[in-house]
């Protein structure tokens, strides 16, 4: 992100890569860590990836260093670009563990929770689309950043359409651990009574005289 908005930008000094980095809210979805910025700034600072250009300081504020990008971290962004793009990333993912290991008697109860995830999901997906919204009609965000947006957007729509099967499977399942038992049983009304049978050795004889 950081080495992107430089080479986007133009030589920045911290304060505005972070202020963009809060504006495009890309720490909610691109993992990226806001508050490690100042670090990360001066560890490719050390490793050539940035060099300061110059100390820029407003009033009685702090001084701050601007950075650019240099031609080494030209190159490790293409490569991190790469990456990016071409690997398929995957997560932890608890609420997968969560579901493996459900007893069948818990799943009431699971759909319950189910219930919350769902609004929970509603809630952050119209969020989402909201801000991008705002973002772009503002000339906040340009068409990259709104698209960007659109597929956070898309993969909540995924997610909550996902999750109407799932609470479909719960359903079925509830059903059918809470149906009716297999007939033939003690409990059966329409079981026969043992001791209506007749053994073949209790059955009365007639002598035959000749």
């Amino acid at each position: 992100m950081v080495l992107g908005t430089l080479q986007n930008s133009g030589p920045l000094h911290g304060h505005e890569i972070r202020r963009i980095a809060e504006v495009t809210s890309v720490s909610s979805w691109g993992g990226v860590s806001v508050g490690a910025l100042y670090r990360e700034l001066r560890t490719m600072d050390e490793t050539g990836q940035v060099e300061s250009v110059r100390t820029e300081q407003v009033g009685r504020r702090p001084a701050r260093t601007v950075y650019r990008i240099t031609a080494q971290g030209e190159t490790e962004l293409r490569t991190l670009r790469e990456e990016a793009v071409t690997e398929i990333h995957h997560g932890t993912d608890p609420f997968g563990v969560a579901l493996l290991f459900t007893r069948t008697d818990d799943l009431p109860t699971l759909l319950g929770l189910l219930k919350r995830r769902r609004e929970a999901l509603r809630v952050l997906r119209d969020g989402i689309a909201a801000e991008g919204e705002a973002l772009h009609s503002a000339g906040a965000i340009g068409p990259l950043d709104a698209v960007m947006f659109r597929r956070r957007v898309i993969q909540l729509d995924a997610e909550l359409a996902w999750q109407d099967d799932l609470d479909r499977v719960i359903e079925q399942a509830v059903a059918d651990a809470s149906g009716p038992r297999p007939t033939g049983g003690a409990d059966d009304p329409g079981a026969a009574d043992p001791a209506d049978e007749t053994d073949e050795t209790d059955e009365p004889t007639t002598e035959v005289h000749t």
